[in-house]
């Protein structure tokens, strides 16, 4: 006898249907698996059998035949073990369906029945959508997860009895429904706040126009400026994610395993900050059949590189493409996969290998010949790719105990709030900022009076900048005139501008 039911997988984080066949023949007792199932997909035969048992099913005897289609397709994990089982009791008559070519099912078997989480929720709720099907059966623990995904019935289980007395009627279910704005209003509430951060009102301005304009940002000071500290609170003073741009964040994660059991999507913008020994593939994705890496985890948010000169320098220069194009595209001989990358780059070093050339209050022991090949470790043209470039000096006693607390998040926000809803009126685009302008946009609303012009020459010429750090120093300058409310890029906003790019110079003299 043949049964059929519909799953769903994963493809890197974009999902995909899936029909699960299963055919018991009479012959040799033996189980076989085909369209291109990876490990998992093969031991599955062994959990579904034994589950099937605990629950009070049978499993065939004679001659099994599974396959997954389209066989084209390389099939991964254990999320294709509740089909399985539901395919089996089909197949054999246990289970009496009209509802099988309405929904899929996903979900990893314990050896007693109740269904495990599975990765990739979201995305295969999403595909079951768009192939028009009614519901998606899966893990109570990513009910919540799927639940965003509108105009389809999440039905959630934790036993494959209770999957199918639900097929069958038997069992009514009541689909995951999930408050979205209770989820946004619940991630407004920030931990951390920028009034926590005592003096250093230079650095939150740069970082302020940083976030308004979504520029790249390169902090270098003494141990203990508090450049990590200013760098975890960025987030807290960027516009809040709207709908699409969640789903698009909570897809990536979801495709990795880093949703926590109940959680519906990501409503934060993320903020990643991974240690200096992280590999190329761990950075920006990879493995044999690849997956996102830290940038795309940090899409629409915030990938903080604390000790830049201690990463792999060869590490680092696989940040160039990403940096440019906001996606990564890793290419294997089975497929091509690319994962979006949208996000700041904040990145934090010391001056020097002992960390205390700008502090007054330390003195440094490092040779000049010792300083320049720590900073040497950073490449020309990465650091061309960075906007601003920002000094963190030590905090003075007297601001480090003032009892006055300085500017705060919502202040901050509300700045680049109003900033980012004059570049969403001169893009048509609420998803461009500045940072993002072509070298056309930047020649139409950067335009330059005499006395910018001037300047800009002479910055150009005595810093040896390059034509991007050019550009760069023009969006800086037009993110400035926006939160002042200037229409015009005026020498003031374009002296600030070229402030932020000192480094290009002293970090490589």
């Amino acid at each position: 006898m043949l049964g059929k039911i519909l799953s769903a997988g994963v493809f890197g984080i974009d999902g995909y249907m899936v029909e699960v066949e299963f055919d018991q023949r009479s012959g040799l007792p033996a189980v076989v698996v085909v369209g291109l199932p990876d490990a998992a997909v093969k031991e599955s035969k062994d959990r579904v059998a034994t589950a099937l048992k605990n629950s009070g099913y049978m499993w065939p005897d004679g001659r099994i035949t599974i396959n997954l289609a389209p066989a084209d397709m390389k099939k991964e994990g254990p999320a294709f073990d509740l089909p399985l089982a539901l395919g089996a009791l089909s197949a054999t008559g246990q289970m009496l369906s009209d509802r099988l070519k309405d929904y899929a099912a996903v979900g990893e078997l314990a050896l007693d029945g109740t269904v495990r989480p599975i990765r990739g929720a979201l995305a295969m709720a999403m595909a079951c959508r768009e192939a028009g099907l009614k519901g998606l059966i899966l893990p109570t623990d990513n009910a919540a997860e799927a639940g965003v995904v509108a105009d389809l019935e999440v039905v959630p289980v934790r036993a494959l009895a209770q999957a199918a007395g639900f097929l069958t009627g038997e069992l009514p279910i009541e689909p995951c429904a999930v408050d979205l704005e209770q989820v946004f209003e619940d991630a407004r509430e920030d931990a951390v706040d920028f009034s926590d951060v005592r003096g250093q009102e230079h650095a939150k301005r740069a970082l302020m126009i940083a976030a308004a304009g979504a520029h790249n940002v390169l902090m270098i000071g003494p141990p203990g400026s508090g450049k990590t500290m200013l760098a975890r609170r960025l987030p807290t003073i960027l516009p809040m994610l709207d709908l699409e741009e969640s789903l698009e964040t909570t897809r990536i994660y979801s495709s990795v395993g880093l949703m926590r059991p109940g959680q519906s999507i990501i409503a934060a913008r993320p903020f990643r900050s991974p240690h200096h020994t992280t590999s190329e593939a761990g950075l920006v994705g990879g493995g044999t059949v690849p997956a996102p890496g830290e940038v795309s985890l940090a899409h629409h948010g915030v990938l903080f590189l604390d000790e830049l000169p201690e990463f792999n320098r060869h590490t680092l220069e696989v940040l160039r493409q990403p940096l440019e194009d906001g996606v990564v595209t890793i290419c294997r001989a089975t497929a091509t996969l690319t994962f979006p990358a949208q996000l700041m780059l904040v990145a934090a070093l010391n001056p020097c290998p002992c960390g205390y050339l700008t502090d007054p209050r330390r003195e440094c022991h490092c040779t000049q010949r010792q300083v320049q090949a720590y900073m040497g470790k950073i490449s020309g043209p990465l650091l061309d790719r960075i906007d601003i470039h920002l000094e963190v000096p030590a905090v003075p006693y007297r601001e480090l105990r003032a009892r006055q607390d300085g500017v705060s998040s919502a202040q901050m926000r509300d700045q680049v709030q109003k900033a980012r809803a004059v570049q969403a009126g001169r893009f048509g685009d609420a998803r461009l900022t500045n940072a993002r302008m072509t070298h056309r946009q930047v020649k139409q609303f950067c335009a330059l009076d005499d006395a910018g012009e001037s300047l800009l020459k002479q910055a150009v010429q005595e810093m040896g900048l390059s034509a991007r750090a050019h550009d760069k120093i023009l969006r800086t300058a037009r993110t400035i005139a926006d939160l002042e409310g200037s229409d015009a890029v005026t020498a003031t906003y374009l002296s600030e501008a070229v402030q932020y790019r000192r480094l290009d110079r002293n970090l490589f003299a």
